[in-house]
Formats: C-alpha cells, sequence, structure tokens
C-alpha cells in the first residue's frame, strides 16, 4: 500500500478502459475509489469493447507522432505486469506483426518499410522490422504462403483480448468491494462541489466533449472518429499474430483471438455517427480479408460493430488538470484515439505519479501533454 494514496478519496467518472485500470490501480494503492458509469457493467458503451487491442507501436509509428510510439513501447512491458496482478486470466500474445501486400502494391510497401525503417533510426527503442521472402514468410505465417511471397515482420509487438481484460477488471474491483455505480450518469462537476472527494478522474471518452472543450481558454476541439469492426469465428483460418494488409483503400487489420474468433477492422471516418455498418464498409473490409486468407469465406460473422473514438485536434492524448479552487481536484483524461491499449499503460502511470506528487517525470519522458487550468503545459520539448 502506498502512504500517498491511503485514505485519499477519488471519484471516476467513465467506466471505459482508463476508469477501470485507475480504479483498480488506485484501490490497490489504499485509496477510496467509487466509479461512475452512466452504462452497465458490461461496457457495451465503450470505446474499447470494440477494439482489437493491438500492442504495435512500430506499425502505428507509421501514422502517428513518435511521443505516442514512446508510450507505446513504455506500455508492452507494463501490460504484462498489469495482467499478471489480475484474478482472472486474459489473453494475451507477443509474436509480433506480420505486413503483407499484394503485387500490385508493391511500391506502396516499400515506402511503408522505409518509413519503419527510419523510425528505427530515430527510437533505438524500435526492433527494426524484417524483410520475409517466400520461405522465410512460410516459416513464420505458413497459413498464407500460398497467397503471398514476400512480407514484413515487426518482432516484439503484442495483442491482448479487450473484452477478457474488461472483464477481469471488473472481476477486481468486485473482489476490492469498489463501489460501482452502474447505469448512473453523473457530471464530474458536480461530484467536485459536493466535497466528498479529494479528486474527481474523468474518463468519459466523448461523453466529455461538452466539459473538455470548455476546459481552458483555448478550444480542445474533442471529437469522434467512427471505427467499424467484424469480429468472425474462422476455425479454417490459422494466422498466428496480428496481420495487416497494405492497401491502398482499405488497409486491413486483422487480429487472432482465442477460439478462433478474429476481429478485422480498418475504416476510420470524420464522424460522430453510431448508426450500424454500411454495406460498402461490410463489402470491403470482407473482401479484403478474403485476400489474406481464403479459410475467411467459411467463416461465420458474430458482430458487426460500430463506435466513435474519442480523438483531440492534435491526435494526441492529453491529461487536464484543474485544482485552483476549494472544490475537489479534477483530472480529465482523453485523446486516446485508436491507440487506447498501445498506450494507457502509460497514462496509467503517468495519473498516478501526479496524484502521489504533484508531477510526472514519465509523462516528461514520453512526452504527454499535461496541462492545468493555470499553466500553459509540462509537455516535454521532445514530443515537439
Amino acid at each position: 500500500m502506498s502512504s500517498s494514496f491511503a485514505d485519499k478519496r477519488f471519484a471516476i467518472v467513465g467506466a471505459g478502459l482508463m476508469g477501470r485500470l485507475l480504479a483498480v490501480a488506485l484501490a490497490k494503492r489504499g485509496a477510496q475509489v467509487e466509479l461512475f458509469e452512466k452504462g452497465g457493467s458490461d461496457g457495451s458503451l465503450a470505446a474499447a469493447r470494440i477494439a482489437a487491442a493491438m500492442l504495435a507501436p512500430l506499425a502505428e509509428s507509421a501514422i502517428t507522432e513518435n511521443n505516442v510510439v514512446r508510450m507505446g513501447i513504455h506500455s508492452l512491458p507494463r501490460w504484462k505486469q498489469l495482467i499478471s496482478e489480475l484474478a482472472k486470466p486474459i489473453f494475451f500474445q507477443q509474436e509480433g506483426t506480420l505486413i503483407l501486400w499484394h503485387r500490385q502494391d508493391a511500391s506502396d510497401a516499400e515506402r511503408f518499410a522505409s518509413h519503419l525503417e527510419s523510425n528505427c533510426i530515430r527510437n533505438s527503442d524500435l526492433s527494426k522490422p524484417i524483410h520475409l521472402n517466400s520461405q522465410s514468410l512460410a516459416e513464420i505465417e505458413p497459413s498464407v504462403a500460398d497467397r503471398f511471397t514476400q512480407g514484413l515482420y515487426l518482432p516484439n509487438e503484442g495483442q491482448l483480448d479487450n473484452r477478457q481484460l474488461l472483464e477481469a477488471l471488473l472481476v477486481e474491483l468486485t473482489l476490492m468491494k469498489v463501489p460501482c455505480h452502474w447505469n448512473q450518469a453523473v457530471e464530474p462537476e458536480a461530484l467536485r462541489k459536493n466535497r466528498q472527494f479529494d479528486w474527481v478522474i474523468d474518463c468519459r471518452g466523448l461523453g466529455a466533449k461538452e466539459s473538455w472543450n470548455s476546459a481552458s481558454n483555448s478550444a480542445k476541439d474533442l471529437r469522434g472518429i467512427r471505427g467499424e469492426v467484424i469480429r468472425l469465428h474462422a476455425p479454417e483460418v490459422k494466422l498466428r499474430r496480428p496481420t495487416r494488409l497494405i492497401h491502398p483503400r482499405y488497409p486491413i487489420y486483422i487480429a487472432p483471438k482465442e477460439d478462433d474468433v478474429y476481429v478485422v477492422g480498418a475504416t476510420e471516418i470524420e464522424s460522430e455517427d453510431l448508426s450500424p455498418m454500411s454495406v460498402r464498409s461490410a463489402m470491403e473490409l470482407l473482401s479484403a480479408t478474403y485476400t489474406v486468407h481464403s479459410g475467411f469465406a467459411e467463416a461465420r460473422i458474430l458482430e458487426m460493430t460500430t463506435q466513435c473514438r474519442p480523438t483531440l485536434k492534435d491526435n494526441l492524448p492529453e491529461i487536464f488538470l484543474d485544482h485552483t479552487s476549494n472544490d475537489a481536484g479534477l483530472m480529465m483524461i482523453n485523446g486516446l484515439y485508436r491507440h487506447g491499449f498501445m498506450i494507457s499503460p502509460a497514462i496509467l502511470d503517468c495519473a498516478l505519479e501526479i496524484f502521489s506528487s504533484g508531477t510526472s517525470t514519465t509523462a516528461l519522458r514520453l512526452g504527454l501533454k499535461v496541462t492545468t487550468a493555470v499553466s500553459t503545459s509540462m509537455e516535454a520539448s521532445a514530443c515537439a
């Protein structure tokens, strides 16, 4: 038990990935924690439930900033530790990522590989991608060797089962007797003013849009990015690791889970529309999936689901702090975008350091932006 947390009282609003991680971590450190969630305990309203949960800092370095990559590198070993401390087992795999492409997309693949190699030069903590010929591809992923003659292997990257994790965190909260208020929508400001808590933590994701955008003088511009995911049961397919297909229109990912379940996704649409998946998106996802492995033709569709990922103007995560009044302190965590599972342990560690000492050396080292109601930023110059 950490003495800096003993007898401190925390209210957490939002029981998605960050809300549950923080609730468990704080309770284990001796804090008094209450969790508030407008939905049910199954996490059906959380963006974390509709995710592939890939832990792929090198693959993501092709499209995101270096500070997010550093958070992902930090988080990989932390996931192992966090999962080992849970009572319920979680599917976790660190067998790397496989990148594939069809012959007509070879030039795009070459540019992609060059980009990753350049990122590895800039960040020595990244493992260099390995170019695969037909023989080495057949050795590492034999199930696709009949359709592809080359590929790219990104070692050390991983994945976990997002729904198993949400359930395991719920079990942990139950074992620690943390009061959880399900189906109860509350405003963080109301909890701050009743003075029952020392800190209120807002982890509502897109649900915090109005509060977040008015949290400081500058517009925060929190918005939703629509993602569409299909879950398949495909016993004839035996992919060993997350596989990504380079394609000019729909660069899909296929993440294998336990019991022959595969999570397939690709689409990122600037929209907060939560309506069901379109026919076009479904056809493109499924047709691209079939080109990776013919066994997907006999797969059974378990779900076609959509969700909006909370995203800030710069597509980067941020922690906002307000401890300027006699009310409880406020911490708002948001903007994890498509990298929630990849970087959440890093953000967790930064938040815990702030609660413990008032600042976070980890945030400075990783380049996580931490803003306050009075100062402009604790953001490390290295993340510029």
